[in-house]
Parts: structure tokens; C-alpha cells; sequence
């Protein structure tokens, strides 16, 4: 009947064991052990337990469990240096169990590892009972010893986890600041780069209206000859038409005719007027089809005075079969006269030979359409030819350097490139191809 009761008692306690890790759940080292402490020396009867961790999630943590009838020491660093002397420093060597006497009390004192090596810890319990520990008694011990470890280990996990949760958080939080200082840093710049291509735009149109300007002054001469032509006409028609109003009888029918013959001239002069507004004004215009052959005439004829006054011979080279192609009539021309000066200026000083220009306009491809400026002056060489259309470079005295910059601007904005290269012979050759649809260039240059 005794064997029953104590196995009836030890399964009873191997429950109780087992429950601890319920108890376990959220809590830290020093409650796992004290409530492993608390158990034992309740369900065994015990006289002593001393417990100790090592730095398991924080600093070492030990505990003792006294009766207070025996005369042992209760603090756990004097309870502990008794048993280590009792059993010895090294855990791997300890016996089962051994007899300490302190204070004229003997106890039956069993050792037990916490892990294999007792990495985790040390659990040591007595009883003055000289038949401690029984067999289904280290079989309870054995058990709370695992289920101690296994706890334990949970513990260090959890706060493992933990440690890591809150590095993480940190450095999320450190991230996130930064992130956001580096947005705002984005912000700013973003808004003084927008701020900065607001101001580039506009000193864009300003410099190319100083360029209109600058080349209206070099065509002063062509504006006078293509609007006297025309008033001339003006004069010498209303003075024939009031001879013939005067004669007797008066000359009706010519009078009429020579009328008609100068309203023909104002619009003329009318005409030349709009033209120079459109080329030399500050407004965009909207893109429209434009004939280049007709564009490229039309800034000939106004420059004509003073590519005679530079003793510029002019030969067109126009296709016939040249389709239309849609862009800024006026920008384009713009580059058109741009290029025609550029190569009279570049044939200045040239006098042993022929100051010949040719323009020419051809199909580049299916998709596009040409035009080039050759003339027959100094020529370039590769250094030159490869900033030419930098902004502020200039290979002419007294040049502002913003022509040929101001017309790959142009250009660029058709969807289209302008270029130059130096002739086989004298000279160089401008030019630029843009598409035949502004379908693909999809927007109006802003010069």
C-alpha cells in the first residue's frame, strides 16, 4: 500500500511539473525560477533549494529556500559557497547526491544540472531525510529540471525576440526620420529645381528675343529695301492717278488701274511689315503645316539686302516634291536666318574666291525633311565642331555665343537635330532635319 501511495504521490506531482509551464507564459527568469523553487519545496517536503541562472536574458539570478528549523544560512551567495565547497566547483563532476552537516544539521543534498553542462544554471534541493532523495522523487526532480530548462529557454527567446522587436523598432524609427528628412530635403530641392527651370526658361525667351533683336539689326538694311520697294510704288502710283484724275477729259479707267496698282503695293509693304512682327516679336505661335520651301524663301528675300551688302551670292537647291511638315513657321525660320547670316559672316573673309551660299532642301527618309546652309568661308575644325551649339561659345569676334544654341533649342523641341561639318572643300555645311509630323515631336518649343 506504501509503494501505491507513492506512486499515486508522484504522479501527482508530475502533474503539478508539468502544469508549470502554464505558469511560465510572459514572465521573466526570476519568476520561472521562483515559482520553480516555490513548487518543489512544497510538493517534495523540502528542507533546502538553491537555484541560480546564468545571465539568461539580464544578469545572473539566484534564489535559496531554507527551513527554518535546520540552522542552515538562508542568504543564497553564503548557501551557495557552502554547497560548491560541499560538491565542488565544477558541475560536470558532481555526484547523484552527497551528505553536507552545517550547524550541526545533515542533509541529503542532490545536484542537478540546468542543460547538459549546466550552461543555463544550477537547481540543488536537500532533505535531512536520510532516505532523499527516492526513486520517484529524482524522477520529479529530473523532470522540474527539464521542464526548467525548457521554460527557461522559452524566456530567452522571448526576450530575444524582444531585443530584437525594439532594435527593429529603433532603427525603423531612425529610418523612418531619416527618410523623412530626406524627403523634405527632395521637396526642396525638387521646388528650387522647378523654380530654377522657371528662371532658365525665361532667360531662354529673353536671350532668343535679344537674338531676334540683335539680327533685326544686321537686317536693317534688307527691311528698308523690302518696304521702299513697295512705298515707292506707293508714291509713283498716287501721282500717276491724280495726272490722269486731272487731265481733261479725265482718265477714268487708268486712274482706276493705277489705284488697284497701289493698294497691290500697300498690301505688299503690309505684308513685309507682318512678317518682320512675326519673326522679331515675343509671342509663340501654333504650330501649323508649313511649306520649308516657301519659309526658306521667304527669310532669303527678307535677308537679301544684306547678303548683297556682304557680296553673298545665294542659290536655292529646292525639291520639288518636298511635302509639308507641321511646326512653328516662325521658329523655324528663325533658325533658317540664323544660318544663312552665320554663313555670310563666316565668308567675310574670304576674297579669293567666290562668297557662294547654297540652300538646299531634300527628303531625308520617309519620316523627315532637310534643310542645309553651305557656304564656301573659313570652315571648322574638330574642336570647334563640337561645341558649336553650346551655349555662349563662339567662334566670332564680338559674338554673343546664343544663335546656334537658341536654334538646337528650336530644333530639338520639333523632335528634330540640327548639325554641323566642314565641307570636302571650303566652307562648312549647317543644317537641320525635323519630322514631317508634329504628332511625334508632341510639343511647341519654349524659346
Amino acid at each position: 500500500m506504501e509503494e501505491v501511495r507513492l506512486l499515486q504521490r508522484c504522479i501527482n506531482d508530475l502533474v503539478s511539473v508539468l502544469a508549470l509551464p502554464a505558469l511560465w507564459a510572459g514572465r521573466g527568469p526570476a519568476q520561472v525560477l521562483r515559482t520553480l523553487a516555490d513548487a518543489l519545496f512544497g510538493m517534495l517536503r523540502l528542507d533546502l533549494v538553491y537555484a541560480r541562472l546564468n545571465d539568461v536574458g539580464g544578469a545572473p539570478v539566484e534564489l535559496a529556500r531554507v527551513g527554518q528549523a535546520h540552522g542552515w544560512a538562508a542568504r543564497a551567495d553564503e548557501l551557495r559557497a557552502r554547497l560548491l565547497h560541499a560538491l565542488g566547483a565544477d558541475p560536470r563532476h558532481w555526484p547523484e547526491s552527497t551528505r553536507v552537516t552545517e550547524g550541526g544539521t545533515s542533509m541529503s543534498v542532490v545536484p542537478l544540472r540546468l542543460g547538459l553542462k549546466g550552461e543555463v544554471g544550477i537547481l540543488i534541493v536537500g532533505s535531512v531525510r536520510l532516505d532523499f532523495p527516492l526513486q520517484t522523487e529524482s524522477l520529479v526532480l529530473d523532470v522540474a529540471a527539464n521542464q526548467a530548462v525548457i521554460g527557461l529557454q522559452e524566456v530567452q527567446l522571448l526576450v530575444e525576440q524582444k531585443r530584437i522587436a525594439d532594435d527593429l523598432d529603433r532603427r525603423v524609427a531612425q529610418r523612418t526620420a531619416e527618410l523623412s528628412v530626406a524627403i523634405e530635403d527632395l521637396r526642396r530641392e525638387a521646388n528650387e529645381r522647378r523654380l530654377s527651370e522657371q528662371a532658365l526658361d525665361g532667360a531662354r525667351a529673353e536671350l532668343a528675343r535679344v537674338a531676334r533683336i540683335t539680327t533685326f539689326g544686321a537686317l536693317t538694311a534688307s527691311i528698308a529695301h523690302e518696304v521702299n520697294q513697295p512705298l515707292a510704288g506707293i508714291v509713283t502710283n498716287a501721282s500717276t492717278c491724280l495726272r490722269m484724275l486731272g487731265a481733261d477729259p479725265p482718265n477714268i479707267e487708268g486712274a482706276c488701274d493705277t489705284a488697284r496698282r497701289t493698294i497691290r503695293d500697300a498690301d505688299r509693304a503690309s505684308d513685309v511689315i507682318k512678317r518682320l512682327r512675326a519673326l522679331f516679336g515675343g509671342k509663340g505661335l501654333t504650330p501649323e503645316r508649313v511649306d520649308l520651301n516657301e519659309a526658306a524663301q521667304e527669310v532669303v528675300a527678307l535677308s537679301m539686302g544684306e547678303l548683297q551688302r556682304c557680296q553673298v551670292l545665294v542659290r536655292l537647291e529646292l525639291a520639288d516634291d518636298l511635302p509639308l511638315v507641321t511646326g512653328d513657321r516662325v521658329q523655324i525660320q528663325q533658325v533658317i536666318m540664323n544660318l544663312l547670316l552665320n554663313a555670310s559672316d563666316a565668308m567675310s573673309g574670304v576674297h579669293d574666291r567666290a562668297r557662294q551660299l547654297v540652300v538646299r532642301t531634300e527628303n531625308e527618309d520617309d519620316e523627315r525633311v532637310r534643310l542645309t546652309v553651305r557656304d564656301a568661308g573659313v570652315g571648322l575644325n574638330a574642336q570647334s565642331v563640337e561645341r558649336l551649339f553650346e551655349a555662349f561659345y563662339t567662334t566670332k569676334k564680338g559674338g554673343m555665343g546664343i544663335g546656334l544654341s537658341i536654334s538646337r533649342s528650336i530644333i530639338d523641341g520639333h523632335r528634330g537635330r540640327i548639325f554641323a561639318a566642314p565641307n570636302d572643300g571650303p566652307g562648312a555645311t549647317f543644317g537641320f532635319s525635323i519630322p514631317r509630323s508634329f504628332d511625334d515631336a508632341a510639343r511647341s518649343p519654349r524659346v
